[in-house]
Formats: C-alpha cells, sequence, structure tokens
C-alpha cells in the first residue's frame, strides 16, 4: 500500500537517511524504532512531504508520493500527527474537530455566502460526524472545553481526533504516547487497535517499547540512518542487530 525504496536525506555533509525502504500493509499497524538520532521523525516527515528526499521515493497504490506538498499527500488519504500537541488551543473539543471536518465540506461558496440549505444541511452532516469522532476518542464528556483547558494526555487525543477528521487510509503517529502516563498509553494503544479496525493502515513512530511491541504487526528498525532490523515484535526483540543498537542499551525507550 505505502512503499518506501531507497529513501536518502542528506543535511550538507550529514546523511541523516540512507538506503531505507520498506513496506507498509494494508491494515497493518507498523512501528519504526530506533535509538535517538536514528532517522525516524526525518522518514515520516520525506513521506508525507514536509521534507523533500535526496534520492530514493515514496509511493502509495502505484502513485508516487515524492515532489507532491504535504496538502496533496493528505488529500490522497495519507495524514498524519506531529511529536508536539498541535490542536487549536483557544477553540473547544467540538470547533477543534468541526474546524478539521470543514476541510472536506462541499457546500460552494455561493452557498455559503448565500446561506443556503445545502449549506445547513452540510452543517449538521458535519456536527454529527465531530460527535461520533470526539465519542470514539473517549471525550464527549470535554466536548464543549476549550482544548487550552484539558490535561497533556487529553489534548494528544483531540490531536487524534482532528487526524480522524481528515478520514485518513493512511495514519502516520508521530510518538503518540509521548508524554503519556502508563493508563493513558493503554488508552491510545487501545483506540490505535480501533481506528485500524475502521480499515485504516498505521504507521507510528513511538519511544515507548512496551507500547511498540503490544500492539505493532510489524516493526522496523533504524539505526545510523539505515533499517537494521525488520519483523514480527518477537523477532525484533531477538534480533542480535537491534539487541546492540539499542534493546540491550534501554529497554524502555526507542
Amino acid at each position: 500500500m505505502l512503499a518506501v525504496r531507497n529513501l536518502a536525506v542528506r543535511f550538507g555533509g550529514v546523511t541523516a537517511l540512507e538506503g531505507v525502504s520498506f513496506d507498509v500493509r494494508p491494515g497493518s499497524i507498523t512501528s519504526v524504532i530506533g535509538p535517538n538520532g536514528a532517522g525516524k521523525t526525518t522518514a515520516f516527515n520525506a513521506i508525507t512531504g514536509y521534507l523533500r528526499p535526496t534520492g530514493g521515493r515514496v509511493s502509495y497504490d502505484g502513485v508516487t508520493l515524492t515532489g507532491l506538498r504535504p496538502s496533496a499527500i493528505a488529500q490522497r488519504g495519507i495524514v498524519r500527527t506531529f511529536q508536539r500537541t498541535s490542536v487549536f488551543r483557544s477553540l473547544s473539543v467540538e470547533n477543534n474537530v468541526m474546524t478539521g471536518l470543514h476541510l472536506r465540506g462541499t457546500a460552494g461558496f455561493l452557498a455559503v455566502l448565500l446561506g443556503r440549505r445545502r449549506l445547513a444541511d452540510e452543517e449538521r452532516h458535519l456536527a454529527s460526524d465531530a460527535a461520533a469522532i470526539i465519542e470514539f476518542v473517549g471525550l464527549a464528556h470535554r466536548r464543549r472545553e476549550a482544548a487550552s483547558a484539558l490535561p497533556y494526555g487529553e489534548q494528544r487525543l483531540v490531536e487524534l481526533a482532528l487526524a480522524l477528521a481528515a478520514r485518513p487510509r493512511v495514519l502516520l503517529l508521530d510518538e503518540p504516547g509521548a508524554g503519556m502516563t502508563g493508563a493513558e498509553k493503554t488508552v491510545v494503544s487501545g483506540l490505535i487497535r480501533k481506528v485500524r479496525e475502521q480499515n485504516v493502515t498505521i504507521l507510528l513512530v513511538e519511544h515507548d517499547m512496551r507500547m511498540v511491541m503490544g500492539i505493532s504487526d510489524t516493526v522496523i528498525v533504524l539505526n545510523g540512518g539505515r533499517v537494521i532490523a525488520e519483523g514480527a515484535p518477537a523477532e525484533i526483540q531477538a534480533h542480535p542487530d537491534v539487541i546492540r543498537a539499542y534493546l540491550g542499551a534501554s529497554h524502555g525507550s526507542a
């Protein structure tokens, strides 16, 4: 579904990625792990158009994505979150999600200008969709509250709701458990599984090894900008190169 081939990213004389290749199967949860500086977020940025690779290409359903703007890639159903929470802090949870939904609204400018029935019907549909998404991520009790008033863990759930509002086919999650408590990570892990059940393919970068090994179908390990291992969680945990590069030094983070 999503194919990365010989991806390379260089910043001056520094090589961040070199010859990175992997596939993300439809309907899978695939995790990218590795030590700090391994190139995980760089790979995400190159896949989603926020960074132009020096070499290689990324394709989705056989269509080349390399060189497209992030918005054009998102329109093809490839949606991402970021390491740092990116929500509209002054807006309520409901209005955050409504803002995301409006990006895929169909009412034209003239209908907006004239306030025609089509616009009113669309607003009702979008409000219903927003309520369903907010319920899905477990924030129905917070829907009227400003995002800035929510605890950090719940702000991350608002960000996930915003991503889901774009109706992704492939969802890239950049450290979804960062800064969360163990209980909050358990909630997020359950949500990621539920999202996959909605026929959404998941690709994530995550530091928490317990979380990664608990939800992933496939784990890809980067070290020094290269793929050093790829396989099922049990295979990765026993892989000697991974143990040397990463697991042996720190069992709690990637």
